[in-house]
């Protein structure tokens, strides 16, 4: 395997004699091919090509082919957002009257999906304490259990996931785990090599890293053994009536998870990328690894900083050598720094955070995160504004928690600005 730095930038793409040297956008809906027989070999899946970008498009399966190679999957699929990656990853093996698990403390955009959405299509979830014994999880799983869902670094809270321990609780009961690895990325962590069988990612983050383009990925690994758990994972072990009673598991192997939420999901539900966004992702992805290393650098900085400020009540960093997590985070990622996002407290509460946040002036307030540039977002009057505090701290998520996305300014600039506004609060 090349190294990621160069499967960053070269993987998914080799020109030959003549062709473009960087990634061409395909946009075209559609394909052109010679005969009746070429396009019907296509739609029942006896030969690979292309004629609908809503299945599939050159562009995008190269950009999908890259991410696959840098989490060390056997396939990837493109979606149009990470929301729409979550989703698929779970309902390519969940249906009404299935259950699945998904530790509490993830993106407040997933946990509405997973609870009011998914719920409404007979699909049942429980959320469990990642920070609870192993007996207590234990007892959250059923017969009808499909999956468990976790988020390597919990978005906003940043509580770090022990994902060797949750996939053997996931596999101890015959199911896939599946990980949000949207903040660490593959160049800080690999959940595959811990154990995690599906990882999904918003694109829209670090790996797009310039705040341009909307996207998501699911990536299999390829190791889950669906054939062991044959009447747990039916859709995939038996045959599909909507392609001439073909087996996900017989006709594709390792690559049939991945291959059914393509042929199946994308075609039935469309939330497929633009080749434009794939093409914006592609080259966001070719600085990826330059980026990461520099975000957490910052990061680190500017976590110390504030740790030893007067006016700060709490700084949640697991690069910081004090923090819960700190072994955890040098046992997972690269350097032992999880990603380029850090939370915080002011001490005053929550109208103080508000405060410090309105007096910023390089910082911005946006709702988005994982970007070049350093910003800021206050969730309980943001992103989780309709939960009350007791909510809010089931959670993860503490009513004066300020998530602080460090980019990759000059660290000393991100600090000025930081020390000009708590003079102020």
């Amino acid at each position: 395997m090349a190294n990621l730095e160069t499967l960053c930038v070269q993987a998914g793409w080799t020109p030959k004699k003549g062709e473009p040297r960087v990634l061409p956008i395909y946009q075209s809906t559609t394909f052109k091919y010679d005969t009746s027989a070429q396009m019907a070999d296509l739609f029942d899946l006896k030969e690979s090509g292309y004629f609908y970008t809503r299945l599939q498009n050159p562009t995008n399966d190269a950009v999908a082919s890259k991410i696959a190679q840098l989490e060390g999957g056997v396939g990837a699929m493109l979606t149009s957002s990470g929301q729409a990656a979550n989703f698929y990853a779970v309902f390519n093996i969940c249906e009404a009257g299935d259950h699945f698990i998904s530790t509490s403390a993830i993106y407040g955009g997933t946990s509405n999906l997973f609870c009011v959405t998914m719920k409404k299509l007979g699909i049942e979830c429980t959320f469990i304490d990642q920070d609870a014994s192993d007996e207590e999880i234990e007892k959250a799983f059923r017969p009808n259990t499909k999956c468990v869902f976790g988020e390597t670094v919990a978005n906003p809270a940043g509580k770090i996931l022990d994902l060797q321990r949750f996939a053997n609780l996931a596999h101890k009961h015959g199911v896939p785990l599946i990980i949000d690895n949207t903040f660490p990325t593959p160049i800080l962590c690999r959940p595959f090599e811990f154990g995690a069988d599906i990882v999904t990612h918003s694109t829209t983050k670090y790996m797009d890293g310039h705040a341009m383009a909307v996207g998501g990925v699911v990536v299999d690994s390829g190791n889950f053994d669906w054939e062991a758990q044959h009447d747990k994972f039916k859709g995939l072990t038996e045959p599909d009536p909507s392609y001439h009673g073909l087996t996900y598991t017989k006709s594709f192997g390792k690559l049939c998870y991945i291959t059914k939420a393509t042929v199946q999901l994308m075609r039935d539900l469309g939330s497929i990328q633009s080749p434009q966004n794939a093409f914006l992702l592609n080259v966001g992805l070719e600085t990826l690894f330059l980026r990461m290393p520099r975000h957490c650098e910052n990061a680190l900085a500017c976590a110390k900083y504030l740790k030893n400020h007067p006016k700060v009540a709490w700084v949640d960093y697991a690069g910081l050598e004090d923090n819960a997590s700190y072994a955890l985070a040098q046992k997972q990622f690269k350097g032992g720094l999880p990603c380029g996002v850090l939370t915080f407290g002011i001490k005053g509460g929550r109208d103080k955070s508000i405060q410090f946040m309105d007096a910023l002036k390089l910082i911005c307030i946006v709702t988005h995160v994982a970007d070049a540039r350093s910003c800021v977002l206050h969730p309980a009057s943001h992103t989780h504004r309709q939960l009350s505090d007791e909510q809010l701290i089931e959670a993860g998520v503490a009513p004066d928690l300020i998530r602080f996305s460090v980019g990759i300014e000059n660290v000393n600039d991100i600090i000025a600005d930081l020390e000009q506004a708590l003079a102020q609060v």
